[in-house]
């Protein structure tokens, strides 16, 4: 019964923490023609320049670790945006209200909101290639988000969002 408490409780918190991530690409190109990547050189990525930072160091050694080199005159291209914004809670409380007589009802119920408002990051990762000119590859994740994280914890969490934004590159 223990065993099963605590496997409920870790897959609650591992759900709400976890990022969601959508994927888009061009279902004609060949993906393993690329082989080398570089950031545009004018990046506006709307992170911090420390979480900028965090986020490249994250997404190179991932890369590194597919098989990709950085390069000056790359294949591809990669440009990051990011945005924080506020989502309203999912959790309510539902009160309701209701009566009858002489077989006719009635009832009236409303949703109360739960808990403040929860912030989200939405980060943007587009792939273009470099002599095409041409989107080929975007993933967007959302994913909680904390001001009052540590260093540590903000690089923790990036790294997370990385390896799950490119645990479906390359797309099959």
């Amino acid at each position: 019964m223990r065993i099963l408490f605590f496997s409920v409780v870790l897959l609650v918190l591992t759900s709400c923490g976890s990022a969601r991530v959508n994927y888009d690409y061009d279902d004609q190109t060949d993906f393993t023609s690329y082989a080398t990547y570089n950031y545009f050189g004018d990046m506006e990525t709307g992170l911090s320049e420390l979480d900028e930072k965090r986020l490249m160091d994250a997404m190179d050694a991932t890369l590194g670790e597919k098989g990709f080199m950085f390069a000056e005159e790359p294949d591809m291209f990669i440009n990051i945006k990011s945005t924080v914004f506020k989502a309203q809670s999912a959790n309510n409380v539902g009160v309701g209200l209701g009566g009858g007589n002489g077989g006719i009802g009635g009832g009236v119920s409303i949703g109360i909101p739960v808990g403040g408002p929860k912030m989200t990051r939405e980060l943007q990762i587009d792939f273009v290639d470099s002599n095409k000119d041409m989107l080929i590859w975007q993933a967007v994740s959302e994913s909680p988000f904390r001001e009052g994280d540590t260093p540590q914890e903000k690089s923790e969490k990036l790294q997370a969002v990385v390896d799950k934004i490119f645990s479906k590159y390359p797309p099959e």
